[in-house]
């Protein structure tokens, strides 16, 4: 999967402002359970918030490693919440269209 530009970023983070968290992480950690909420979430919805209620000095690289085990992007960590995107596969369920093509760089 290629990373995102700047541009794209910006724009999902705009897009994400209004979403609630969809998960929330607790003193379990990330266990198999959440990460197959968070890939249902991505699933069907494409971007996500998800919310680390412990864990949070720790929260970006499990951010990281979220969006690495569900083959996704982290758009941006704002305070303990994380803004996770995922392009849907199937062109004709995408909800989200994003600015311009994907460049070196």
């Amino acid at each position: 999967m290629q990373p995102l530009t700047k541009r794209q970023r910006a724009f999902l983070r705009r897009q994400a402002h209004h979403l609630n968290p969809v998960v929330q992480i607790g003193k379990q950690g990330v266990t198999a359970q959440v990460q197959t909420v968070i890939d249902r979430a991505l699933e069907a919805h494409e971007l996500i918030k998800v919310k680390f209620l412990d864990f949070r000095d720790e929260k970006e690289a499990l951010a990281r490693s979220i969006a690495e085990a569900s083959s996704g992007h982290v758009v941006g960590i704002i305070g303990h919440i994380a803004i996770l995107y995922r392009e849907q596969t199937d062109p004709d369920k995408r909800q989200i269209a994003l600015p311009g093509e994907v460049s070196d760089g």
